[in-house]
Formats: C-alpha cells, sequence, structure tokens
C-alpha cells in the first residue's frame, strides 16, 4: 500500500510539471502583453508610440474638452465636448504623424526632406468610424520650399478617407482624378494660412497601404509645390466638427526612403548600405495561417536593435508569436529583436514567426522595411 500511494505521487507530482511546463511554453510564445494605454487631455499635450511617432491632441477651434488615449498602434478619441459650425473651420485634428509639427519631432524620423530626395514613401493607415457625429477622417501630408520645423507650411495635402455630415474640405472641387489606383474627388483652395489640395474619397476606406509620394506628385504637377521643396511631416487623423468620441486610428506606419543611405537603417550611420531582403513564407488554413519570416542584411555593417515594420491585410491578426517582439496585433506591425537576436551581422539573417487568423481572402502584407528602410522580397 505504501509502494502505490508513492507511485501516485509521483505521478501527480509529474502532472503538476508537465502542466507548468506547457504554461511556460504558452508564455513564451504568445505575443507581447500591451502597454498602459496614455490619455491626454491637454490642449496641446502630445506623446511617443512605437518609439517613432507623435501622437498629439491638438486641439485648437474650440474650449470644450477633448481628451484622447495614446495606444500601442495609434489613438482613439475618449471624450469630444461641444460642437462648432460645419461651415466653418473643425475643432480640432487629433493625429499621430511621423516628421516636425512646430518643433516637436518624432524620434528618429528623416524629415525635413527634399522631394526630389525620396525615392519612397510607403505608409500605412487603419481606421475606426463612429456615428452621432460630424468629422472626416483625413491623412495629411505638408509641404514647404523650406526644411523647416515649425510654423504653417506654404502647402497641404488632405487626404480624406471618410466624412459624415454636412462637413467640405477647403476651397471647392476641380474634377476628379484617379490616384495610387483609386478614384477621388478633387478640391483646391486656401484657408487664409496655407493652400490645400484635398482627394475625397466617393466612399468610406477604412484601411489602405499607399505610397505619399503619389499623391505630393499631384501637388507638384499642379503648380502647388516643386521637387526642391521639402516634404516635413505626414499625419493621421479626424477633424470633428461635432461629438467625434470613439472614433480611432487602430494603426499608423511611414517610412520615408531618400537617395542615401538611411539614418539607423541597414549599416547603420554614414556610409552603411541600406540593402535588405525579407522571405515571408507562409502555411494557409480555413481562417488561420502561420508566418515564418527570414530578414537578411546585404549591409557591410551589423544592424543592432532591428526593427522590421510592415501592414498585416485587413482582416489578419496575430495570435502568437515566436524569436521577435510584436508591436501590435494587427494593422501596422514592427517586429523587434528579442535579448538573444537583436543584432544582424552582415551578409546575415534573423528568423522569426507568426501564427494568426483571417477574415475573407488571404493575402500577404505589401512590403516590409527594416529600421526605417524599404526591403526587397524574396
Amino acid at each position: 500500500m505504501q509502494q502505490l500511494k508513492q507511485t501516485g505521487r509521483a505521478q501527480a507530482l509529474f502532472g503538476t510539471l508537465l502542466t507548468s511546463l506547457v504554461a511556460l511554453a504558452a508564455l513564451l510564445t504568445a505575443a507581447p502583453p500591451s502597454h498602459a494605454d496614455t490619455t491626454i487631455c491637454e490642449p496641446f499635450g502630445t506623446t511617443t508610440i512605437q518609439g517613432r511617432y507623435v501622437v498629439q491632441n491638438n486641439r485648437w477651434g474650440t474650449s470644450a474638452t477633448q481628451c484622447i488615449t495614446a495606444t500601442d498602434s495609434g489613438f482613439r478619441i475618449a471624450q469630444a465636448d461641444g460642437s462648432v459650425p460645419t461651415n466653418g473651420a473643425p475643432k480640432s485634428y487629433p493625429s499621430v504623424y511621423n516628421g516636425c509639427h512646430y518643433t516637436n519631432c518624432s524620434p528618429g524620423t528623416n524629415l525635413p526632406a527634399q522631394l526630389s530626395s525620396i525615392a519612397s514613401a510607403p505608409t500605412g493607415i487603419s481606421y475606426s468610424y463612429v456615428g452621432g457625429a460630424a468629422y472626416d477622417a483625413a491623412y495629411d501630408i505638408w509641404l514647404d520650399p523650406t526644411p523647416r520645423t515649425d510654423g504653417v507650411n506654404r502647402t497641404e495635402i488632405m487626404v480624406w478617407f471618410n466624412h459624415v455630415g454636412s462637413v467640405q474640405p477647403v476651397g471647392s472641387q476641380t474634377g476628379t482624378t484617379t490616384v495610387a489606383g483609386r478614384s477621388w474627388q478633387v478640391w483646391s483652395g486656401n484657408n487664409g494660412s496655407n493652400d490645400v489640395l484635398s482627394f475625397v474619397a466617393p466612399s468610406a476606406i477604412d484601411s489602405w497601404n499607399f505610397d505619399v509620394m503619389d499623391f505630393v506628385r499631384q501637388a507638384v504637377s499642379r503648380g502647388l509645390a516643386r521637387d526642391n521643396w521639402y516634404l516635413t511631416s505626414v499625419q493621421a487623423g479626424f477633424e470633428p466638427w461635432q461629438n467625434g468620441a470613439g472614433l480611432a486610428v487602430t494603426s499608423f506606419s511611414s517610412t520615408v526612403n531618400t537617395g542615401g543611405s538611411t539614418p539607423g537603417g541597414p549599416g547603420g550611420g554614414s556610409g552603411g548600405s541600406s540593402a535588405c531582403k525579407v522571405a515571408y513564407g507562409t502555411n494557409v488554413w480555413q481562417g488561420g495561417f502561420t508566418a515564418d519570416v527570414t530578414v537578411t542584411n546585404a549591409g557591410p555593417s551589423a544592424v543592432d536593435g532591428w526593427k522590421l515594420a510592415f501592414t498585416l491585410p485587413a482582416g489578419q491578426k496575430i495570435t502568437s508569436a515566436w524569436n521577435a517582439d510584436m508591436s501590435s496585433s494587427s494593422g501596422a506591425v514592427t517586429a523587434g529583436g528579442m535579448a538573444y537576436n537583436a543584432s544582424i551581422a552582415s551578409g546575415g539573417q534573423v528568423s522569426f514567426g507568426f501564427q494568426g487568423t483571417y477574415d475573407g481572402t488571404f493575402t500577404k502584407p505589401a512590403g516590409f522595411s527594416l529600421n526605417g528602410t524599404s526591403c526587397t522580397t524574396a
């Protein structure tokens, strides 16, 4: 009988140990916990997300309270009191941006950058909308003849992803056009401080990846900018006139690729090559998938503290990951190295992966950038 008790006790201890090991493995492979959200109610209060973008409250058109909550991947409007007439200026422009705005520059940005030096400026944005409000969801692109980091720029390009209520862009509609494969109403005018060129989507766009330079070239072709001007910032947010609580930018990414090596890019510092390659292999089944990602540093110097940015197509969500720290589970995602694989030697590789779910038709991300530099895909 004593022998049976000892055997049963050993089996119980083994079962407990096995359960603990399974739980530990789940913790190690799970997506990292999100950081605490930050709420801002100061009219021009700001904070930083992902270590590279600035979120700003930017309440300037009303004295009523407006509070925003910055998340790991964007922000949402938590409180939006008061209203202003829809035939005038909006209450505010809460937004997330890459670049410089009234001397506040986002960490590590290479803006302002001369337009002629920019090869591409890939970006991704996802919005969440609400009813019972009057607003537009706008992506702002700021251009100026000088590399200024303060004050008002000469030309503002607005890309309206959505608008609700009796609101309209500055000026008047001048026609329609196709930019980056989409049809737009084109509006042109001046708000008293700067020229405004607006592109209005005929129906709401929830999320989209595009090249900012496609819209910049429209401004140049219309005489509202020149190739020797500067891109100073890109911003994504909302202009509310009435209410607006619950509106959210759920993800945002922005990269500006200039002609030479990008500061902080592969090779790092001066003289480094910007070459990098990404192999993105997938195993897909109905409603789920796994992705195995291999990043190759083809530059002459090591990349320390690597971060690979990409945007998951709409409907995809990461449920677990391994060998990388993921900034978010959907939309704009940045994968970063762990303590044991934070550096990629010249000619070396690092691999990581994740599992996820998807709705609709499965597609792969449109592009990748390593520490701000676009990569080729294998």
